[in-house]
């Protein structure tokens, strides 16, 4: 069976990818799952400076899912160039460094930064984000200021630029057409819904930061409707996630049109999802004589 796919100039040796931002800088996983078996490793979302992050509580439990408000805590882009992607080099794996900032030009920066380095695959752009310049506005929620981050990173790199869009938006087929036509290599879908909690014994929501984003499973109808939408709007390869937990929920996706997938909350339950996420795509394929997944992507649409 080859496993092996193509996303947007990365080649992965199979379709299993980790989602930014739950697993950690990749050492903190490396004693559960064995590195060299995964697609791809997507580090945590990575800024210019060393953040701290939102105040306490930054985690929450919610039916189906998982509430977070971390904030983009990070060690800050030198420290992971000096100090942590010395250990993922010896793993044959492609390393992709999700890159977050407050204004295009901290994304350009970032982008220049990490350009060449040794043991970088390609770089994640989180949109995601509130731009002070614009009285904090997402990137994410306007096609052209989505636009502008990407043509941004575009301009700063050579390596492969992956877009991860926010499913909170009114059409996230627009904001794909506006990065695919900015310079996005692929897409990666869908970052967390915008939600919150309140406990009602205090009467205070549960967050510090009051909103944060829902994850898991909750998630997953909601995912695989935008890779469905965003596959029909672009031609450029998508990293489907949201909700993945089995290699059932990776089929889906990739059925509806993602030619990866990335596994995110399921870490924090399962260590090792990702292999078991894997193992469910390789009994699939040998149990319905599919010989190349890449044969899959897509495939509800035909």
């Amino acid at each position: 069976m080859n496993l092996q796919v193509n996303i947007g100039g990365i080649k992965m040796k199979n379709p299993v990818a980790t989602a930014s931002g739950t697993f950690g800088l990749g050492r903190e996983y490396s004693g559960f799952v064995d590195l060299n078996r995964l697609g791809a490793v997507v580090i945590k979302g990575t800024t210019l400076l060393p953040r701290l992050g939102n105040p306490a509580p930054r985690i929450a439990e919610t039916p189906a899912g998982l509430l977070n408000a971390i904030g983009l805590e990070n060690p800050g882009v030198e420290a992971v160039v000096e100090q942590y992607l010395p250990f993922l080099r010896q793993f044959d794996v492609p390393v992709i460094v999700n890159i977050a900032g407050d204004t295009v030009e901290d994304y350009a920066r970032l982008a220049q930064r990490l350009d060449r380095q040794v043991g970088v695959a390609g770089l994640e752009v989180n949109i995601s984000c509130p731009n002070v310049k614009k009285g904090g506005m997402l990137f994410g929620s306007d096609p052209d200021s989505a636009a502008e981050v990407i043509r941004g990173v575009r301009a700063s790199t050579s390596l492969p630029v992956i877009a991860k869009l926010s499913p909170n938006v009114t059409s996230i087929a627009a904001v794909a057409e506006s990065v695919a036509q900015a310079g996005a290599d692929a897409l990666s879908l869908i970052n967390t819904l915008l939600g919150m909690a309140i406990d009602i014994r205090s009467k205070r929501p549960v967050l510090g930061n009051i909103m944060g984003g829902l994850s898991g499973p909750a998630v997953k109808p909601v995912a695989l409707r935008a890779v469905w939408q965003v596959f029909r709007a672009v031609k450029i390869p998508i990293l489907g996630m949201g909700g993945i937990a089995s290699g059932e929920d990776a089929l889906q996706f990739i059925m509806a049109g993602a030619g990866a997938v990335a596994v995110g909350t399921a870490n924090f339950i399962n260590p090792a999802a990702t292999i078991d996420v894997l193992k469910g795509i390789e009994d699939y394929m040998e149990e319905n004589n599919i010989l190349d997944i890449n044969d899959l992507v897509g495939a509800a649409h035909r």
